[in-house]
């Protein structure tokens, strides 16, 4: 599989990790749009939110607990923070393994 993410979990290519365990991990975005702004992936691959199945609830609901400790660590739990998932090509999703923009650091807009 020639997939981004997934080289990063198999540690192909490198990453700044702010968090793993043995079912997800959280890096620093390469592009970052705020101060804060990490990726959380599974480590298993699913293309996107459209792609989880019934059998990955646990992981998905495991993956939104790691989330919150992301952001106990990086410092934005009590001042706020967005978490965005992209989802095909309108949605601006350029990476195709589900993963979560934890966005941070700074009073966000929003923009359309």
């Amino acid at each position: 599989m020639d997939c981004l993410f997934c080289k990063i979990v198999n540690n192909e290519i490198p990453s700044k990790k702010v968090y793993e365990d043995e079912h997800v991990v959280a890096f620093h975005d390469i592009n970052p749009i705020a101060p804060v702004h990490v990726l959380m992936i599974p480590k298993k691959h699913i293309s996107s939110l459209l792609a989880i199945a019934p059998e990955d609830k646990e992981l998905i609901g495991h993956l939104h607990l790691a989330l919150q400790n992301v952001a106990k660590t990086m410092d934005v739990k009590d001042s706020g923070f967005r978490v965005i998932t992209n989802i095909g090509q309108h949605g601006q999703q350029t990476v195709f393994h589900l993963h979560y923009h934890l966005i941070g650091g700074k009073q966000l807009e929003w923009k359309m």
